[in-house]
């Protein structure tokens, strides 16, 4: 037992120098960080995992400055007491940014599943090898590059598209009808995410034309919080309502959330709700109330592989969220990309699965250390 203690822990910070989006209508390109944490024990048994921050002007070290507090109270620890580190580590009297718990967590769990010689996803339970997915759209300047981008999305495969658009209803519902029209019968699911960015009137028509239309859901009318908002629309727009998922992070909130009928589905992501130690719960927790959970996997690979896992472990989950392809890739020697059929597949290694391409991870480190 005591060459699994956990004695030196790495983190990484990379700002790398790839092709940034935007995903509404005056929004500067965003920078996106992927802050990596690799633990170590005694025995030498490694864990790993990423999340990422994604931010105007530059890339942002606030994870990485975090993980500086909590991580020497991992040294010393056994790394198969997850629930109690988790625990230990959750509440330090003042907010902690949330990506920085969710990497130690993740890290254990990959290590954990490391050790037993299997995927995460059958470590955890393994309810399925694939998934459906869905492109993720950045967002595109003109209805006719919408039309062209799903047009190439259907040539690969993919069964679903999710757009991300100006945020600015005039132009988004005749982008919306321009697609249902263009695509009709093609066996196409269509998504509408607007980050939080309509008032409630807007919201209203738009969810409603997009019920009329047949969208699969409609993502972050609202902001969050907006409680008496999202009830009203999920109760009157005929279209399923779903957050954004970076607001409603843990399990007390979120049973609110549900038993007051906010949402059709909840939405959360691994690396930003806690870990896989709390998704697990908010996954069951959901369940009960015979619900999905769309998780989010808008990050690089990394990002993308632990909420893949806890999607094949778990059933009430419809689609993989896939970004764009090269951007989110840096850093990793294993991808995760939807097969010809719309499917993504667990990767074949135990844990996480993903090799991380260390050289390249260091050359684009903007802040780096190590705990011991």
């Amino acid at each position: 037992m005591k060459d699994l203690v956990i004695d030196r822990a790495e983190v990484f910070v990379v700002g790398p120098d790839t092709e940034r989006y935007v995903w509404a209508e005056g929004m500067s390109e965003q920078f996106m960080t992927n802050t990596i944490v690799k633990l170590t024990t005694r025995g030498g048994a490694e864990g790993i995992a990423g999340a990422a921050m994604i931010n105007p002007h530059n890339f942002d070290r606030s994870v990485g400055e975090t993980l500086r507090f909590l991580l020497p109270d991992l040294i010393g620890r056994n790394a198969l007491e997850r629930e109690s580190i988790w625990d230990d580590l959750r509440d330090r009297g003042t907010p902690t940014i949330p990506q920085a718990l969710s990497l130690i967590d993740i890290a254990l769990w990959d290590m954990a599943a490391r050790q037993a010689g299997m995927p995460l996803y059958q470590f955890l339970g393994g309810a399925r090898s694939k998934i459906l997915s869905y492109a993720s759209t950045p967002g595109l300047p003109s209805i006719e590059a919408y039309v062209d981008y799903v047009e190439r999305c259907a040539s690969e495969g993919y069964k679903a598209v999710k757009f991300h658009c100006w945020c600015i209803p005039e132009l988004d519902l005749p982008m919306c009808e321009t697609l249902a029209r263009h695509f009709q019968g093609r066996g196409i699911d269509f998504m509408l995410d607007v980050e939080q960015r309509y008032d409630f009137r807007s919201a209203l028509k738009v969810g409603k034309r997009c019920g009329e239309l047949g969208f699969g859901w409609f993502e972050a009318p609202l902001p969050d919080f907006d409680a008496d908002g999202y009830r009203k629309l999920t109760r009157d727009t005929g279209v399923p309502i779903l957050p954004a998922g970076n607001s409603w992070l843990n399990l007390q909130q979120i049973e609110q959330a549900l038993r007051l009928e906010l949402w059709n589905s909840a939405r959360v992501d691994a690396t930003i709700c806690g870990g896989i130690t709390p998704i697990r719960k908010i996954m069951a927790l959901a369940e009960a109330h015979t619900m999905n959970v769309e998780i989010q996997c808008w990050g690089y690979t990394l990002t993308q592989a632990a909420n893949l896992h806890v999607m094949l472990a778990f059933r009430n989950c419809t689609y993989f969220e896939q970004p764009p392809y090269e951007a989110f890739e840096y850093g990793s020697q294993d991808v995760i990309r939807t097969d010809a059929e719309g499917y993504v597949h667990a990767p074949p290694g135990n844990g996480l699965g993903i090799a991380v391409d260390w050289p390249a991870v260091e050359a684009a480190a903007i802040l780096k250390y190590e705990v011991r």
